[in-house]
C-alpha cells in the first residue's frame, strides 16, 4: 500500500499550535514583531503554568469534528521545546508543568484512534548559535547590539538535528513530520536537509514530510517539478489559502496537499481576535480542499492554562455534527474532473459522486457531468432517504441533464451543505 493513502482517505486533521507565547497572548509570533529579549521574554517561561492541559479532552474534540489526524508544536520558533529534550534546559519539563506534554499528546490522540504528527521550527530564537542580526525573522534583527557577532550555524544545525533525532526515537511511529520554514538563502542544504530526510526516513520510512525544507507558504520547491530532490517532501502545504485548482507537476502529475487555516486570525492564542470563522464556512472550505484533491489542517490556539478557546470548541463541535451525517463524501473522496457547478461542489469516490449543494436552485438541482441512464441510485448521504429524478415539461431543453427533485420548498434540507450521493452503473 502507497505511504500516502491513509492521508489521501482522511482529508482532514487539527493543527495544534501551542507554547509560552500563550501566556502574552498576542500569537506565536510575538517576540519576534515586538522584538522583545531573550531576557524580557524569560518571565513567560517562568510562568508557564499549564494546569488545565488535557490532551485527552482535545483528542475527543478532534475525533467528534470528523478529524483523523494532529500536527502538534514540538517545539516552534521562539525555541521553547513542548517535549523533555536532553539538548537543552528552554523546555517544558523546566517549568511549572514539570511535564512531557508531547508524551501526553500522543499517547492521548493514538488512544482515540488519531494518526500524530509533529510540528519542528527549522528557526531559533532561544539558541545562541541561530543568526541574529539582520536575520529578517529574528527578534534582535535590528539590535546593533548584536552586529558582528559570530554564530556557529553548524552548532546549531547539530542540535536541531538531534533534536529531531530525540523526536523521531522518544516517541513511537511518527506519521508527518511538518517542518518549517525555509527563507532566503536558509534553505535546502543550509539546513543539512539529504541528512535530516534521510535520519528521518531511517527511522520511519513511511513517514510524510512536507516541503518546507525548501519552500515556505509562499513557495512551494522542487516538487512542484518533475525532478524534485531528496527533501523535497511528500505533501506541500498552502498557509492561510486554498489554491484554484490543487497542484500539478510541470508534467501534469498530481501533487498532494494540504491548506493549512487558522480558526481566527492567529496561529498560537491571542485574547483579543475574536475573528473567528464561523463554522458553516470552514465545512464549505473542507468540501473545497477534498473537491481539489486536497486536506485540511484546521488550527486550534489552546490558552496558557491548556484550555482551547469556547469558540473553537464550538466551531469543532458544529463541523463534527455535519460529518457524523456526511462524512462518507469527505473520507476517501477526492476531485472529479467535472467543471465546478454553480451551486456548490462535487467530490467523488470511485463509481460515487456527491453533489454539495450550498446554494438553492429553482424548481430543481442539476447534476453535471453525468447522464440519466448512468445513474443507478441517488440519495440524501445525511439521512439515506432516496432522492427521485425530476421530470418537468420546463427540462425538456436540457434532455441529457438529470435534476434531482428536492420536493416543494425552495429551502435546501441542510442550508450549509446539502449532499446529493449518486452511485454510477458499474
Amino acid at each position: 500500500m502507497s505511504k500516502t493513502k491513509w492521508f489521501e482517505y482522511d482529508r482532514f486533521g487539527m493543527f495544534i499550535h501551542w507554547g509560552i507565547y500563550a501566556i502574552p497572548a498576542r500569537g506565536e509570533w510575538v517576540r519576534s514583531v515586538e522584538k522583545i529579549s531573550v531576557e524580557d521574554y524569560q518571565i513567560f517561561f517562568d510562568n508557564f503554568d499549564p494546569v488545565d492541559y488535557d490532551p485527552v479532552a482535545w483528542a475527543k474534540a478532534a475525533k467528534e469534528a470528523g478529524m483523523k489526524y494532529a500536527v502538534m508544536t514540538a517545539k516552534h520558533h521562539d525555541g521553547f521545546c513542548l517535549f523533555d529534550s536532553k539538548l537543552t534546559d528552554y523546555k517544558a519539563t523546566n517549568t511549572k508543568a514539570k511535564r512531557d506534554l508531547i508524551r501526553e499528546y500522543v499517547d492521548a490522540f493514538r488512544a482515540e484512534g488519531l494518526k500524530v504528527g509533529f510540528y519542528y521550527s527549522l528557526l531559533d530564537w532561544h539558541h545562541p548559535d541561530y543568526p541574529h542580526y539582520n536575520e529578517p525573522n529574528h527578534p534582535m534583527r535590528d539590535n546593533e547590539a548584536f552586529k558582528g557577532k559570530k554564530h556557529d550555524l553548524d552548532n546549531y544545525l547539530d542540535y536541531m538535528h538531534g533534536q529531531v533525532r530525540e523526536l523521531c526515537t522518544n516517541y513511537g511511529k511518527i506519521d508527518i513530520f511538518w517542518f518549517d520554514f525555509s527563507y532566503d538563502n536558509m534553505s535546502g542544504e543550509a539546513w543539512r536537509a539529504t541528512e535530516l530526510v534521510r535520519m528521518v526516513r531511517g527511522y520511519w520510512p513511511d513517514v510524510l514530510i512536507d516541503n518546507r525544507l525548501e519552500g515556505a507558504g509562499h513557495g512551494y520547491g522542487s516538487l512542484m517539478t518533475d525532478n524534485p530532490s531528496e527533501f523535497s517532501g511528500d505533501f506541500i502545504c498552502p498557509e492561510q489559502i486554498i489554491p484554484l485548482d490543487g497542484f500539478r507537476t510541470e508534467s501534469g502529475k498530481p501533487i498532494l496537499w494540504e491548506a493549512c487555516i487558522t480558526m481566527n486570525n492567529n496561529w498560537g492564542y491571542s485574547a483579543l481576535d475574536k475573528n473567528f470563522k464561523p463554522a458553516e464556512m470552514l465545512i464549505r472550505k473542507l468540501v473545497e480542499c477534498v473537491s481539489k484533491g486536497g486536506n485540511l489542517l484546521l488550527n486550534i490556539g489552546p490558552d496558557a492554562k491548556g484550555n482551547i478557546p469556547d469558540e473553537s470548541l464550538d466551531i469543532l463541535a458544529k463541523i463534527g455534527s455535519w460529518m457524523k451525517k456526511n462524512n462518507e463524501s469527505i473520507y476517501g473522496c477526492g476531485c472529479t474532473g467535472i467543471e465546478k457547478p454553480e451551486f456548490g461542489r462535487i467530490t467523488r469516490n470511485g463509481k460515487f459522486l456527491y453533489y454539495h449543494v450550498m446554494e438553492s436552485q429553482i424548481n430543481a438541482v442539476p447534476l453535471p457531468g453525468i447522464k440519466r441512464d448512468k445513474i443507478r441510485r441517488m440519495w440524501y448521504v445525511a439521512t439515506g432517504a432516496e432522492i427521485r429524478l425530476h421530470e418537468s415539461i420546463f427540462l425538456h431543453a436540457y434532455e441529457d441533464m438529470p435534476f434531482a427533485f428536492f420536493g416543494d420548498s425552495p429551502l435546501l434540507p441542510d442550508p450549509v451543505d446539502t449532499v446529493i450521493g449518486v452511485e454510477l452503473c458499474d
